[in-house]
């Protein structure tokens, strides 16, 4: 019995009760609460790829933006779209497909 106390003897000069609590409520909310490190990690791995997603449809917005421009501008951009994309044809001509 007596070695039992000298070996918490040490931890009561430096441990209160009043540490413990504060040691496990700052475990408990980096830990377990719902704003906890592991579930702000995840959240910033959401993010980044909700900005990523959000990169790559302002580059199509842009591409598109640009192509529409471009078709109410140009004829000839009409008819190279119209030709490609919808395989369409003008009249006495014949038009293959290659897939």
């Amino acid at each position: 019995m007596e070695t039992i106390k000298s070996l918490f003897g040490w931890g009561r000069r430096y441990f209160s009760l009043t540490l413990l609590i504060v040691v496990a409520y700052m475990l408990f909310l980096f830990v377990f609460n719902d704003n906890s490190m592991a579930r702000s990690i995840e959240l910033d791995r959401t993010i980044d790829s909700l900005r990523q997603e959000i990169k790559v449809s302002q580059d199509s917005l842009r591409y598109y933006d640009n192509l529409n421009r471009r078709l109410s501008t140009d004829p000839e951009e009409m008819e190279r779209v119209a030709r490609e994309q919808y395989n369409m044809n003008r009249e006495n001509e014949d038009v293959y497909v290659f897939k």
